[in-house]
């Protein structure tokens, strides 16, 4: 009975010790040869459409989520008492083929320069920006393999490259101030990474959306 019991103890054992090695094999081989990171979403460059005069929109012809192009009218403001050779200026046209995202204005709202009426974006040009600590950063190059798994697909993987590294951290354009007391305490900074997926058929991204990726750097 004894020595059964011996026998068995020595059995878990060793079955901890291969589960253990199991697992920091695991850990090392993934930190080793890749740089992952959950903070990550889809992203876009984004393009503003912005009135030239300040006056009422007349009339509103575009809703959130349709396709428009490049040219198109979206808007357009009152004439009031401009010159007939002025009613160009009062139509907002699309500057670049691409999806509204957004729409800030209704009808006989006034709508001003510097105050943006639509936010467009154009769905073939998406890509993933991914942000990755300050002390991995040196390990990340461009044209490197990424898997990336996106919320919005579960279950699916799917491929990318790394495409820009961010020259400037994620805090450096933030709109909260700087810290300038004595109770500092360090924080690991971030670096925006660009992440072009290679296969973007069929698939309906949404900006803004999270996702999950693996940059393999060996």
């Amino acid at each position: 009975m004894a020595a059964n019991r011996k026998t068995l103890l020595v059995s878990i054992f060793l079955m901890m010790v291969v589960v253990l090695a199991g697992v920091s094999g695991y850990y090392w081989y993934e930190n080793t040869y890749f740089v992952s990171t959950e903070d990550a979403r889809v992203a876009g460059d984004i393009v503003k459409v912005y009135p030239l005069l300040v006056a009422k929109l007349a009339e509103v012809r575009a809703a959130e989520g349709q396709k428009v192009v490049k040219g198109e009218v979206l808007a357009r403001q009152e004439l009031n008492n401009l010159p007939d050779s002025s009613a160009e200026q009062t139509l907002l046209r699309a500057p670049v083929d691409g999806i509204i995202i957004r729409k800030q204005g209704t009808e006989g709202e006034v709508a001003t320069p510097g105050q943006a009426v639509f936010w467009l974006v154009d769905p073939h040009k998406l890509y993933v920006s991914a942000n990755i600590e300050e002390t991995k950063i040196s390990r990340i190059k461009p044209g490197q393999l990424v898997e990336v798994t996106l919320d919005l697909y579960p279950g699916r993987t799917f491929n990318g490259r790394v495409q820009e590294i961010g020259q400037a951290t994620t805090a450096t354009f933030s709109v909260l101030p700087q810290t300038t007391s004595s109770n500092f305490t360090k924080v690991t900074q971030k670096v925006p990474v660009k992440i072009q997926l290679t296969d973007l058929e069929n698939l309906q991204l949404i900006p803004g959306t999270s996702a999950v990726v693996k940059i393999r750097v060996r």
